[in-house]
């Protein structure tokens, strides 16, 4: 399976910055939007896509497995609504996993950049770079006063969204969560759970974003959040953190099935143990259980309960007994 290149061991800011992301929404001049065009069409679009995506180098994949799928959304390389197995459905991945586009989504383009830790400034270079070598091979749809197409108008204009996910669980802990996401609010800022716009923040984790690219902006007011979680990391004593995460980590080597909810919230507590020095396990490597473990709701939710916990206790029952 494919690493995806925001899980590099090199991730700054990483005790609560996760990864960074640029995404551009962009269509085809003279075609529908995806949710108007006809199967043809999309097959069309599909196919301009792909040959300007082979000329710079990106690998196509498309009808993948079940299997293929939940990793690919779990490692953030494609959204939890777009559906590789419908006609004129692509996605395009370059050879780093930081660059995917997903073709034929909500919008004919969606053109992201990933990257580990506190990256933003690196994802809009490297999404910016793409998105000109693209402009050269095909036309972009636009009208005045608009700027650039959108299927939603909400994304129309510069058609860019600068994102970043953060682990807040001292905040959460202490309450001062509210406070912190109702300033971003006030800067346009919003913030959405582990999967983007239609999952919930369990566990603390958040995708802070802007539908602007006033990347000092953006920037100050994640610094912002950073600032403010480390302080209320600060005002836990060590011994109380100390406490939690091995209760957390215990209920996860007992459990023999876990929710979703409950897996979520072992990983944030054995995450800040792990920034605080407190439990003895890479800190990538609780970020890689998030776009691994299955997490996201399953037909066979008991089945998928049981695999979740027998992965947790396979990691952290020597954890424990080291704690």
């Amino acid at each position: 399976m494919l690493r995806p290149a925001w899980l590099d061991a090199n991730a700054p800011e990483n005790d609560v910055a996760i990864s960074s992301r640029c995404r551009y929404a962009r269509n085809l001049r003279g075609h529908h939007f995806p949710n108007h065009a006809s199967s043809a069409e999309l097959k069309t679009i599909a196919a301009r896509v792909k040959e300007a995506g082979a000329s710079l180098g990106l690998e196509t994949f498309r009808r993948l497995g079940d299997t293929e799928r939940e990793h690919m959304v779990g490692c953030r390389l494609m959204s939890t609504e777009f559906a590789p197995h419908e006609p004129g459905r692509l996605l395009l991945i370059d050879k780093s996993r930081a660059i995917s586009i997903m073709v034929n989504e909500e919008d004919h383009l969606r053109i992201q950049s990933l990257q580990a830790g506190w990256s933003v400034g690196t994802a809009a270079s490297q999404a910016q770079h793409i998105l000109k070598a693209l402009d050269g091979l095909l036309e972009f749809a636009t009208a005045t006063p608009w700027g650039y197409l959108a299927a939603s108008p909400f994304n129309a204009g510069e058609g860019v969204r600068l994102s970043a996910m953060f682990h807040l669980a001292g905040l959460a802990h202490t309450k001062r969560l509210n406070e912190v996401l109702g300033a971003l609010s006030e800067s346009q800022l919003t913030a959405r759970g582990l999967f983007g716009e239609s999952s919930r923040a369990v566990g603390a984790f958040f995708q802070v974003s802007m539908i602007r690219s006033d990347l000092p902006r953006f920037s100050g007011a994640c610094e912002y959040v950073m600032r403010e979680e480390r302080l209320a990391r600060g005002t836990v004593s060590r011994d109380q953190l100390n406490s939690i995460v091995q209760d957390a980590i215990r209920f996860a080597v007992v459990s023999k099935s876990l929710s979703q909810v409950d897996a979520l919230r072992v990983l944030a507590w054995a995450r800040w143990g792990i920034a605080a020095g407190l439990v003895s396990v890479p800190l990538r490597e609780v970020d890689e259980m998030l776009s691994t473990l299955e997490l996201r709701n399953n037909p066979d939710e008991g089945a998928a309960a049981k695999d979740r916990a027998a992965a947790l206790r396979a990691r952290f029952e020597q954890v424990l007994a080291q704690l």
